[in-house]
């Protein structure tokens, strides 16, 4: 009974963390094809592309990099402007130098700007429903292109997983920060949808699990405020609570995802790219191994050693 309990209540906090996909803040389009960059010694970007069946030419411009979490001060984004300012994009002077930044995942196009800056167009399957369920709308399998302006560091991710409640299930844990700082909101909807330009979800995908070959998306959730932690527990999940479903999709659990490995991905803070990483899974923990044993112990210790103020990521 024991084991139940911490089950149920492991089920809820998660539950209160469930969230539709979220549009990162530098969001242009979907399904776009053909994508091609251009950047000015403004400080403009012009994006050419198809979607939707028409071409499109959208200027950005206006920021760059990433404010800390501040109440003080709104995050920067982009003003954006979809008509190409008129006939101002038929005379755009492209000064793109050849791209020479850090290596970037889901990368469309990328330039040096004339003062140094970089600027880059990313894609990637951002909607994907949770609990590795397959697309059943459309808008679940677009490719969202988004766009960033930067100079510096990127956003870090640091993960590792362990297991919990008496190595019953897997989990993985970790945080974001950029420049060496937690990257969090400060305002979320009740199921976890950020509602200020601050917030920031991370997506969690899962490899070769139950739910089949290759990667799926396991769950999407809001970074803590204010540690830029996160602590998932791969346990069953009832898809009809919370999570959205097809009509008619029957409540039986699905999970829990343990995966072969696991993708984190995250929306840079602010303008900066969108950053990622991949960390091996575990096997089922066996109590009567020693090397399980001291990895369990090692695990809980680092993860006290960084859970400073957080209350949300104590179970071991």
């Amino acid at each position: 009974m024991q084991g139940r309990s911490c089950t149920l209540l492991a089920l809820c906090a998660i539950a209160l963390m469930l969230v539709s996909p979220a549009s990162a803040s530098q969001l242009i389009d979907r399904n776009a094809q053909g994508v091609r960059l251009a950047v000015n010694g403004r400080g403009e970007a012009l994006l050419t592309y198809r979607a939707g069946g028409r071409f499109q030419h959208v200027l950005a411009w206006g920021a760059i990099n990433a404010r800390y979490p501040t109440t003080g001060a709104p995050q920067v984004r982009f003003r954006k402007d979809y008509s190409g300012r008129g006939r101002y994009w038929l005379s755009f002077r492209n000064e793109c130098r050849r791209y020479d930044g850090p290596k970037l995942a889901f990368l469309v196009a990328a330039c040096t700007a004339p003062d140094g800056s970089y600027w880059a167009v990313q894609t990637w399957q951002t909607p994907l429903p949770d609990l590795g369920m397959t697309p059943w709308l459309p808008v679940q399998r677009a490719w969202e292109l988004h766009l960033s302006h930067w100079s510096g560091a990127l956003a870090k991710i640091e993960a590792w997983t362990d297991w919990v409640y008496d190595g019953r299930w897997h989990q993985v844990f970790g945080r974001v920060t950029y420049n060496g700082q937690p990257v969090h909101g400060f305002t979320a909807t009740r199921v976890g949808a950020p509602t200020d330009g601050y917030g920031r979800l991370v997506y969690l995908d899962t490899y070769n699990s139950r739910y089949g070959r290759g990667w799926r998306r396991e769950n999407a959730f809001l970074l803590h405020n204010p540690t830029g932690l996160f602590c998932y527990g791969f346990y069953p999940f009832d898809p009809t609570n919370g999570y959205p479903h097809p009509p008619g999709y029957p409540s039986t659990p699905r999970g829990p995802g343990n995966g072969a490995a696991y993708r984190i991905t995250v929306n840079g803070p602010g303008v900066t790219p969108d950053v990622t990483i991949t960390v091996p899974g575990l096997h089922d923990y066996n109590p009567n191994n020693p090397a399980d044993v001291a990895y369990e112990r090692q695990q809980n210790a680092l993860l006290d050693s960084i859970i400073s103020v957080d209350k949300q990521c104590r179970r071991h």
